[in-house]
């Protein structure tokens, strides 16, 4: 807004377009909660107190009235669908702002998809804000269908809506001052530097301190986040659906460092979305746990603004936009009504209006699985009697290095049902490398058939485990025929499927749809002996080769500790 309409509605000499009247503002500022007006002129805040007039008045009643919320980390494409339906199921949920790292669709198809998110997501009532992807692909240890080099990121920086550089992955390059890694946070010297340092300690955390990322989001304990804190790091909390570390985190937020610390919900599928919420989810956890509602506003809201250098929002105060929730209970956080850029987008957890949809062409995201199937196989030749396993650990995206007797039969290692030692492999499908890594992996619990899916964290290869062969190339090859997606199957029957065609990571129908298409694919995935809450999430980080400790990409069996290959037999 310019200033010479600002003036006079903010001195009280022109009527406001809207104001809220009664409300009970949350000054994240200062902790408090002050009885006041909010007017609105435009898009922008333009005073907080009593006395304004408007146009339009709408009386809260004694309602509390807090900032939009913002999300620190989320990667849009894990909802499984596009910034256009994602926003319909968080702004009526109180979130106006997310800072998103579209690393996914850009280890798929490179830049394009990352111009691709930027366009999807113009104009819609959630403000979709960009940190460039640090790590295309994440490491040498895996393919992917692109490389963004220090220059290609340049080229993209002062894209309206770009913040700065994403989680930075590769800590031995930024560590070592290994070239591409150095290239890019030099590029990047005096923009944001997200972090991402899981188990990253000592001297090896001051010189990645140094080196330039400011925050991390993969703190499993409350003695990694302390450590980071005082390093001056900002400490993204997170509650995915495959990560939940808010509760161990928790006890470690103090009066005295809550201002380092944010809320992220990094990857969330559409059930946990739909039934459990987004950041509002968050702060319901938190207060539960005893943190004070109005910090726990601060993480969602001006903790993140300030880190990203967001000056225009995250708090309620003259010359901030008018992104605002309105909620009755202060332990109990609920959106009852939502305001986008002062307009009124979202009520009772519904969108309010006519939403756009930007109308972009996305044909070169699509068409992103190629596979010589009659080439691929499965069998691993016995070169030993024990082998290395991946192991899940429930509700983490880290992993465990376990070592297993194998299970021999004619001279080849299979599955071993009984053990819960379920084949797997990762299949390379961006470039028709015929790359596969075979492997083995526990926790998973099915005791026949098979899973697969085209999202494999980050390199995205299609990654497939299972009881026998002949369903893991039933579920793969089904996953191929799609153009990309999540598929369960066993024997030569598929047995259901969430079809992914956008990059093999999203799909073009409406969220509700994709929810009760996971829903059916899940509860398959029950019906085949999985425990888990969600075993496409935890199949999806099986490969992902920059978080502890064993993981499995096209290329081979990586010990991430030691950040390099390992034989699968030892």
């Amino acid at each position: 807004m310019q200033l010479t309409h600002f003036l006079p509605i903010a001195r009280g000499d022109e009527p406001a377009d809207l104001v809220l009247r009664n409300g009970r503002v949350i000054n994240v500022f200062t902790g408090e909660i002050i009885d006041a007006d909010v007017a609105i002129a435009g898009d922008c805040i333009v005073g907080v107190g009593p006395e304004y007039e408007a146009g339009e008045e709408i009386d809260l009643g004694g309602r509390y009235v807090c900032p939009g919320l913002i999300d620190a980390h989320v990667h849009i494409e894990s909802s499984m669908v596009t910034p256009p339906q994602f926003a319909r199921v968080v702004v009526p949920r109180g979130t106006t702002t997310v800072v998103t790292d579209p690393h996914e669709i850009a280890n798929v198809v490179g830049a394009d998809g990352i111009r691709y998110m930027l366009a999807v997501s113009q104009g819609l009532p959630l403000t979709v804000c960009v940190n460039l992807p640090s790590c295309v692909p994440a490491t040498h240890m895996g393919t992917a269908g692109a490389e963004l080099t220090a220059d290609d990121l340049v080229a993209l920086r002062d894209l309206e809506r770009v913040t700065g550089l994403a989680e930075f992955m590769n800590v031995p390059g930024a560590v070592l001052g290994l070239p591409g890694a150095l290239e890019k946070l030099v590029a990047f010297q005096g923009r944001v530097i997200d972090g991402h340092a899981p188990g990253t300690t000592g001297k090896w955390l001051q010189a990645y301190v140094g080196a330039g990322p400011g925050s991390d989001h993969e703190c499993t304990t409350a003695d990694e986040m302390v450590e980071k804190l005082r390093l001056g790091m900002v400490v993204f909390i997170r509650e995915s659906t495959a990560a939940k570390n808010l509760r161990a985190l928790l006890p470690a937020v103090t009066p005295q460092n809550s201002r380092r610390c944010a809320f992220g919900t990094d990857d969330r599928h559409p059930a946990d979305l739909l039934d459990e919420g987004h950041l509002d989810h968050l702060i319901r956890l938190a207060v539960d746990e005893g943190l004070d509602p109005v910090t726990a506003i601060q993480l969602a809201t001006l903790n993140v603004a300030q880190w990203f250098r967001l000056r225009d929002r995250g708090a309620i105060a003259p010359g901030k936009r008018a992104d605002l929730v309105i909620f009755s209970d202060l332990n109990d956080f609920r959106a009852e009504m939502v305001f986008g850029g002062g307009e009124l987008v979202a009520r009772d957890g519904a969108p309010v209006g006519e939403w756009p949809t930007p109308a972009v062409d996305d044909s070169h995201v699509r068409d992103t699985v190629h596979v010589d199937w009659g080439q691929l196989s499965f069998a691993i030749p016995a070169e030993g009697e024990r082998v290395r396993v991946v192991g899940v650990v429930p509700d983490q995206v880290v992993t465990e290095h376990l070592v297993e007797p194998a299970k021999l039969e004619d001279g080849l290692a299979v599955a071993d049902v009984e053990r819960d030692v379920l084949k797997m492999a990762v299949i390379e499908r961006h470039r028709g490398t015929g790359n596969v890594g075979l492997g083995f992996v526990r926790g998973l619990g099915l005791r026949r058939g098979a899973l697969a899916g085209s999202v494999g964290h980050d390199a995205h290869n299609l990654t497939v485990a299972g009881c026998d062969d002949v369903s893991m190339m039933t579920a793969a090859r089904a996953v191929g025929e799609l153009g990309g997606g999540l598929v369960a199957a066993a024997g030569e029957d598929v047995l259901g499927a969430v079809p992914l065609p956008i990059a093999g990571l999203m799909s073009d129908q409406p969220v509700e749809t994709v929810r009760r298409q996971m829903d059916h694919l899940v509860d398959l995935a029950t019906d085949l002996g999985s425990p888990l809450h969600d075993p496409f999430m935890a199949l999806g980080f099986l490969a992902l080769e920059v978080i502890p400790t064993l993981k499995l990409t096209d290329r081979g069996l990586v010990d991430v500790e030691k950040f390099d290959f390992v034989p699968l037999f030892v």
